[in-house]
């Protein structure tokens, strides 16, 4: 019999009720997590079945039932979680505990808010657990490696954000003038660009690429910027995305170990080469 399994046996009553609620170890954990899981998703899709406008008298009633049965299960949970944690104000204040708070809080704030429960879809954060139960750790990685990607590529991206937002103000600000140079700079029912911030909000919409045609130019001068704008906003999605993925790829080269023998790339737990055999070293890393 292995030492973890004597272990295991003079675990006390809440030392084994806190392996089930927090880790995903053992089977009663797994299962645990799964029925969870399980609930959130209900949980989720019953508050947007709540906001279909077809629904009968009684079906409302059921969800509205439904919607306050899972709130007060997990409201337990939550209460359970702090009383087996070995230090509650560390799982209170950690990004697991205020999530499991704020799911529950909505449909209590509706007492006193309308509307204020269908923030509850806030507990599809919570479905972040099943990289966890399923042991996905490879996607953790990753997901923490682009995580460290973007936040070292914050300046640059900052940067051209600031670049961006100057070049929608001068083109709002142009287009303005262009339009309503058209009608003298008077008011005209078919004018659309009746103010600078509203000349703004159509370069945002514009240079974004997303087009509502809320507001379009009626002017020749004005088709044209329209039509630079848009050429030009395919650099909105292409230079942030390329900043991050040569962020991203630096982040991988810099840990791999390079073979000293054939210069292949090898992962940074391999100790011999993949491609000719080589022991690789640690000062070859």
């Amino acid at each position: 019999m292995s030492q973890r399994t004597l272990d295991k046996k003079h675990l006390t009553t809440k030392e084994k009720w806190r392996e089930i609620v927090f880790e995903a170890e053992t089977p009663d954990a797994r299962l645990f997590d799964v029925i969870l899981l399980w609930a959130i998703l209900l949980s989720v899709f019953v508050v947007m079945l709540s906001t279909v406008p077809d629904i009968s008298l009684n079906t409302q009633k059921i969800v509205l039932y439904l919607e306050w049965g899972f709130t007060i299960l997990f409201s337990i949970e939550y209460f359970v979680r702090i009383l087996l944690s070995e230090k509650p104000s560390k799982y209170i204040f950690s990004f697991w505990g205020i999530i499991d708070l704020l799911s529950t809080i909505p449909t209590y704030l509706s007492i006193f808010v309308h509307g204020s429960q269908y923030l509850l879809v806030i507990r599809a954060l919570r479905l972040l657990r099943v990289f966890r139960i399923m042991r996905l750790t490879s996607y953790s990685k990753e997901a923490s490696g682009l995580a460290k990607a973007i936040r070292a590529s914050s300046a640059k991206i900052t940067v051209f954000l600031g670049f961006i937002l100057i070049v929608v103000i001068l083109v709002g600000t142009g287009m303005y003038v262009i339009e309503n140079a058209a009608y003298n700079f008077e008011y005209h029912p078919d004018n659309k660009f009746s103010s600078i911030p509203m000349s703004i909000y159509w370069a945002i919409v514009t240079v974004t690429t997303v087009g509502y045609g809320d507001i379009t130019p009626v002017t020749i001068t004005g088709r044209v910027l329209s039509s630079i704008v848009m050429i030009l906003g395919y650099a909105v999605i292409t230079v942030p995305t390329g900043i991050v993925s040569v962020e991203y790829a630096d982040q991988k080269r810099a840990s791999r170990k390079i073979c000293g023998k054939c210069n292949g790339p090898n992962t940074k737990e391999a100790r011999f080469c993949s491609n000719c055999g080589a022991s690789l070293s640690t000062d070859e890393a």
